[in-house]
């Protein structure tokens, strides 16, 4: 190993924690879980862990969201640095914090309990610890301004889905009422959200036309704004 030329410096834990969010039944949902160690053992948090002396932070980001969803090549973006002083109670820790947008269906039950993971309205979030509150806001301000120029929101919704769906997940992730005859025709206009000949018959009665995105089309013609 090289000498240290920074051993006169202190040093800190580094952290990474996921800003899970999904998308269930008209509702804008975050993935956290019980804390199942000390410090603050049972309170809710999100899902994070340490960063390994030999892994890049990407990489650690990759891995703990892996363990927690069973997921390979999540949508992911570093959302920021959290470095308080005393943000965490336990010891000196500066956690990255990342946003992750998958399929809620995507994750199965059995691996939730395994983690004690639980999703969550965010119109109900319970009391987080540490400044986790705070790294939800500034992901979900990060989505809101990503979501209407880029299709990260696809990335919460099953293959096929319907109109309604859709613009059921902006308007969680806006946090406000969208006209349907104006957003209707934005769809229209765009060529890579392609209606199929398959039907809903589970959440429509009348039988509502399933679409797809596609994904192939768009890196063609990437001119995205709902």
């Amino acid at each position: 190993m090289s000498p240290s030329y920074y051993s006169n410096y202190p040093k800190f834990h580094v952290a990474v924690d996921c800003i899970i969010f999904g998308f269930e039944r008209g509702q804008l949902k975050v993935l956290l879980q019980k804390r199942p160690f000390e410090p603050r053992q049972g309170e809710w948090s999100l899902m994070g862990g340490f960063v390994k002396r030999d892994e890049d932070v990407d990489d650690a980001a990759k891995r703990v969201l892996e363990q927690l969803t069973g997921l390979r090549d999540i949508y992911m973006k570093q959302v920021g640095a959290f470095g308080s002083v005393n943000r965490d109670s336990g010891d000196r820790v500066i956690s990255i914090a990342y946003v992750a947008l998958i399929d809620i269906e995507r994750v199965t039950d059995e691996l939730n309990h395994e983690n004690s993971a639980y999703w969550e309205s965010m119109n109900s979030l319970p009391p987080l610890l540490f400044d986790h509150k705070d790294m939800i806001d500034n992901a979900l301000g990060i989505l809101r301004t990503l979501i209407n120029h880029h299709p990260i929101g696809f990335q919460m919704l099953p293959p096929l889905f319907t109109l309604t769906q859709l613009q059921l997940l902006y308007e969680a992730i806006l946090g406000e009422k969208i006209d349907k005859r104006n957003f209707r025709k934005r769809v229209s206009e765009m060529s890579f959200i392609e209606k199929t000949d398959a039907i809903d018959k589970v959440t429509s009665k009348r039988g509502a036309a399933l679409y797809q995105f596609n994904f192939t089309a768009y890196e063609q013609e990437p001119n995205f704004k709902l």
